[in-house]
């Protein structure tokens, strides 16, 4: 997205190490953070024992928590995912951050990450994405955090 849109500034593609962080980041996510929350409900892909799949869902919530200890103490720079700068990075927390309490993630743990999230809620592609359908689902994260 952020190089077919570069007018939307959503990478620092004039920095080719800093795209390379990008690019980390969103990586982490997709294919670390993104399998250990999968786990949870589509076991099946992994494993035909119906134990083991039991098994991989008990495991959910310390490998989530570790990936987003992960993210809050190594990879966040604050105040967005990047730093001063919001990103491409930042939308993509936001979506899997929001899976975390359904994962049995204690999101106090991870107070910078939500921080992060929140802020995501007032951007303005969110504020044109979200304000006409989503009201409901913007109240029920506030009384959640």
């Amino acid at each position: 997205m952020a190089q077919r849109f570069p007018n939307a500034e959503l990478a620092p593609l004039e920095d080719p190490f800093a795209l390379a962080q990008v690019q980390e980041f969103n990586s982490y996510l997709c294919s670390t953070v993104h399998v250990a929350h999968a786990h949870r409900m589509r076991g099946a892909r992994w494993a035909d024992d119906a134990a083991a799949i039991e098994a991989m869902k008990r495991k959910v919530p310390s490998n989530v928590t570790e990936c987003f200890e992960l993210i809050e103490h190594k990879l966040l720079k604050g105040p967005w995912v990047m730093g001063e700068r919001y990103t491409i990075c930042d939308p993509y927390l936001f979506t899997i951050g929001s899976w975390i309490e359904g994962d049995g993630v204690d999101t106090t743990k991870v107070p910078r990450s939500w921080s992060t999230a929140d802020a995501c809620w007032h951007t303005p592609p969110s504020k044109k994405l979200w304000q006409p359908k989503a009201r409901r689902f913007r109240n029920a994260w506030v009384k959640r955090h």
